[in-house]
């Protein structure tokens, strides 16, 4: 076994990689996610990507979006991102169609795992990491295993209240939470509505237009920015964390972001904490692919243990 897939599924797209042994990445490919075709076409997709991969991956390990439950392997919850997601058979359905072990986790708590395993937060004691894109998701990684709560919802940090977001609709239904400040399509709506320019098409382009000096485009991503590191420093007073690691598309912002979330993050803390590393992600869009591998060399040795008894 030289090989296994490390896989990460999002509403839009999903990536499958060959995994060493040594968390190294090799060939990848990336497709679309089918998810208006439903729950099938998204598992018919993944299949396809991994035996694109070829190296006969002698096991599967996947981070998907959606509340996952890795003991039984199937979707608890999802967003309207993914129709029909819920309720999947994950890791059966995989298996049936793929023919060799396959372990399930959320894309998030992967992305933890990643980075926990050869990225920013190898031998670290507990981590908190924050992934802020087209959602805020978090992960806690107490000594490499992951806190997945009672329920397993632990992780949504994008739904902490916070005064910025106050009466503002969230995704989930509710109102004031930090993802309605502070993730990528929340900063370039507000971007717009201050009076943008129109031609900024995206966040990358808001984040450039700071860059050059767009007031605007600086006092949105501030905004944001100051939102979100409140809302983890706060967290770090909770939980005491050795480690606040933050990655995803918004972290890609330049320092116009990284500079008020700092300087939030920090005013937040109780003093004994004061000294706490916020850091970046190392393994950038990888980790979760990485993080994949990880536990889908979990789901080989288990295999190959259970085999010899």
């Amino acid at each position: 076994m030289s090989h296994v897939a490390g896989v990460d599924i999002g509403g839009t797209k999903t990536s499958a990689a060959l995994i060493g042994r040594g968390g190294e990445v090799g060939r990848t490919v990336t497709v679309p996610t089918p998810a208006a075709d439903g729950p099938a076409a998204v598992l018919a997709a993944v299949a396809d990507a991994v035996h694109r991969l070829g190296g006969d991956p002698a096991a599967v390990g996947v981070g998907s979006a959606g509340v996952i439950d890795p003991d039984s392997g199937y979707v608890l919850s999802a967003t309207d991102a993914m129709p029909g997601w819920a309720g999947t058979d994950l890791r059966g359905g995989l298996h049936d169609l793929l023919g060799v072990p396959v372990a399930v986790e959320n894309d998030v708590h992967a992305h933890a795992l990643g980075e926990a395993w050869t990225g920013a937060a190898t031998d670290t004691g507990t981590v908190l990491l924050v992934a802020a894109g087209t959602g805020i998701g978090g992960s806690l990684l107490i000594d490499g295993v992951v806190h997945h709560g009672a329920r397993h919802v632990a992780g949504h940090v994008g739904h902490l209240a916070v005064p910025a977001a106050a009466g503002r609709p969230c995704t989930c239904g509710g109102r004031g939470h930090v993802e309605a400040v502070a993730a990528g399509p929340a900063l370039h709506a507000d971007y717009l509505a201050q009076g943008g320019h129109p031609a900024a098409g995206d966040l990358r382009a808001v984040a450039a237009r700071a860059e050059q000096g767009d007031e605007i485009a600086v006092r949105t991503l501030e905004r944001g920015a100051t939102a979100l590191g409140q809302a983890l420093g706060g967290l770090a007073n909770a939980l005491d964390p050795d480690l606040v690691l933050v990655g995803g598309g918004v972290a890609g912002c330049g320092e116009a972001w990284w500079r008020p979330l700092r300087a939030a993050f920090t005013a937040e803390l109780l003093p004994p904490l004061r000294g706490l590393d916020l850091a970046a992600g190392r393994l950038g869009t990888a980790a979760a692919l990485v993080g994949a591998g990880r536990i889908g060399w979990e789901a080989a040795a288990c295999a190959t243990t259970c085999c010899l008894h």
